[in-house]
């Protein structure tokens, strides 16, 4: 995975802003993965929704491996390549894989774009079960469960759970605050679901 770094985990939790401070969070790009069959093998889209306050901005697309290493390079490189870049405040990512067991180095990821990093889920997952999934069933399973321990506990904020690189607690919970209308969800990832699924299976279906 591009970008990670082996060793003790860095604290980079409340840095970013610190050293940045002219850069605000009112834009922000919300990156969700494609739904996909449990047969699938090979590349699933990812899809970023790019806000400008409550505007939707524009739409990014990528692949990434089912199951595979290359979530962070990927992410990296669709928001460098795009004409978006200079105006991004913070990256929202729907959980820490795409594509399965896909697992992004949030804090590789951080620095690489040099853009806070934000994780958010609906509820806490079931830690022990994806430990297990990941060392008994996945190839470089141990690689990927280090990445997700090296990104730290999942937080609670605004009713959601949260994991986070380049932001303080406050600074999370503004993002979410400044981004949650239609459910708690912060809308460009909310958007990126919806999006992600219209164009793969049609109709977008389930709630985000």
């Amino acid at each position: 995975m591009t970008g990670s770094t082996e060793g003790e985990p860095q604290d980079f939790s409340g840095n970013w802003m610190d050293a940045h401070p002219r850069r605000n969070l009112s834009h922000a790009i919300g990156i969700d993965d494609a739904p996909f069959s449990r047969s699938h093998r090979g590349d699933v889209t990812v899809i970023g929704a790019i806000f400008a306050g409550d505007r939707l901005e524009g739409v990014l697309s990528s692949k990434v491996r089912r199951d595979g290493i290359n979530a962070t390079d990927r992410i990296a490189t669709m928001i460098d390549d795009s004409r978006f870049r200079t105006h991004l405040g913070v990256v929202l990512l729907q959980g820490i894989a795409l594509a399965g067991f896909n697992v992004v180095d949030i804090h590789a990821l951080n620095r690489r774009l040099d853009l806070p990093v934000l994780v958010v889920a609906r509820r806490p997952p079931d830690m022990e079960s994806i430990r297990r999934a990941l060392l008994e069933r996945v190839p470089g399973g141990r690689r990927k469960w280090r990445l997700i321990e090296k990104a730290g506990p999942m937080e609670p904020a605004g009713g959601l759970r949260i994991q986070r690189a380049g932001l303080d607690p406050g600074q999370a919970r503004a993002v979410l605050d400044r981004f949650s209308h239609n459910s708690k969800l912060p809308e460009p990832i909310r958007t990126a679901h919806l999006i992600a699924a219209g164009a793969t299976t049609g109709e977008s279906r389930h709630r985000p």
